[in-house]
């Protein structure tokens, strides 16, 4: 199993939210690329980047701390994703010429499927399907609407295309530290033929043995790391 640590920024700092919720943030650092420095120290070998604002706005506001913390950590071959604001092909151009492995488009998936069927033929495996969900309904603009399409539904869509992976987030579990919600992730795995990363509520290690033993190639892990109740060590055994 693959385990992505998480940075999100929100106005050039590292924040977690409870539920997607703006008004409920934690900042733990002033410095993306410190942190992500930091987790690059301490084994990781890929991070998974939210551009908070960005996903709220649909711009990349924050694509200065974004190109400071690939290029701080590129040279140690760690790979980044990044997901918020991915809503143009201009910027998909943009963004790649940063370094970044693959992008994240969320909104546009449900909004544009054509357009986005388009742009992972023309960027085969750079891009990743983002998937929140609120009660099995796709959560979109920052998880501030929520949709009446089952996503299950939109991800079937989209069987069949170079797409590298979807990360299937349940906005109930994230950032709640209450545990992953693992019925909703393997359903969406036998959904579709598409890699599924799992997101939200990973909490303890238990969770990604779980998640593991489930089937789940990858995990993103955010605030269980922040508030140490996962040791970045002991789940990037599960790699090995």
């Amino acid at each position: 199993m693959l385990i992505w640590p998480a940075i999100d920024i929100l106005g050039g700092r590292c924040v977690r939210l409870s539920q997607g919720d703006y008004e409920r943030k934690t900042v733990y650092g002033d410095s993306p690329a410190g942190m992500a420095d930091y987790w690059r120290s301490r084994g990781a070998r890929r991070l998974h980047l939210v551009d908070l604002d960005g996903a709220k706005d649909g711009t990349t506001v924050n694509f200065d701390a974004v190109r400071e913390l690939v290029e701080t950590v590129a040279p140690y071959g760690v790979e980044c994703e990044l997901g918020g604001g991915v809503r143009t092909e201009a910027t998909i151009e943009k963004l790649l010429q940063l370094g970044l492995t693959r992008l994240v488009v969320g909104t546009l998936a449900l909004k544009q499927p054509d357009w986005f069927a388009q742009m992972t033929q023309k960027y085969p495996n750079k891009l990743v399907l983002g998937i929140d969900a609120r009660g099995g309904m796709v959560a979109t603009d920052g998880w501030l609407e929520t949709s009446s399409t089952p996503a299950t539904e939109l991800a079937q869509r989209f069987d069949g295309l170079p797409i590298a992976a979807l990360i299937y987030t349940d906005v109930a579990t994230d950032g709640m530290m209450r545990g992953p919600n693992i019925d909703e992730a393997t359903t969406m795995m036998r959904a579709t033929r598409i890699p599924i990363v799992a997101s939200g509520g990973v909490t303890r290690i238990e969770d990604v043995k779980r998640l593991s033993e489930a089937g789940l190639p990858a995990c993103i892990i955010g605030r269980a790391l922040y508030e140490k109740t996962i040791a970045l060590e002991d789940a990037l055994a599960f790699e090995e």
